[in-house]
């Protein structure tokens, strides 16, 4: 199995860059692996509640034979309404299977930055926050795999 130590970080060296990019995809990939276990047998909601942090929340929109359109979220408390719950960060993603790749989606209105900015941000993003994830404990995998 490959994991995030065998890859070359050309995004450290060059940031920014298209390549660095798919660095960065391969990357979220490998993290979402990693809490989530076999990625091209993931289906339906799946659910990860630790203790301390937020209910994490990783749910398959649509799949296809090479791709799977993904959701990742974490169900925020809504102090106003007990029975209510706000979805923050809310993040569409697409996972390509053959690739091993996992990119971030956009989900809001295109800014004045070029698309490749938006793109690493968004990635840079998601990359981080499934890092946080793991440190916290959580698990989107068969209580085995985690």
């Amino acid at each position: 199995m490959i994991t995030e130590c065998d890859l070359v970080v050309s995004w450290r060296a060059r940031p920014r860059s298209f390549v660095a990019l798919m660095g960065v995809y391969e990357s979220n990939y490998l993290r979402l692996a990693a809490l989530a276990g076999k990625l091209t047998e993931l289906s339906g909601t799946r659910i990860s509640d630790v203790a301390g942090d937020c209910t994490l929340v990783l749910s398959v929109l649509e799949r296809a034979r090479y791709t799977a359109d993904l959701r990742l979220t974490y169900l925020l408390p809504d102090r106003h309404r007990v029975a209510a719950s706000e979805r923050v960060p809310d993040l569409r993603m697409r996972l390509y299977h053959d690739a091993r790749l996992l990119e971030a989606r956009s989900v809001g209105g295109a800014g004045p930055e070029r698309e490749l900015d938006r793109c690493w941000a968004r990635n840079m993003m998601l990359n981080k926050w499934l890092e946080y994830c793991a440190e916290r404990g959580h698990c989107l995998a068969d209580p085995h795999h985690c």
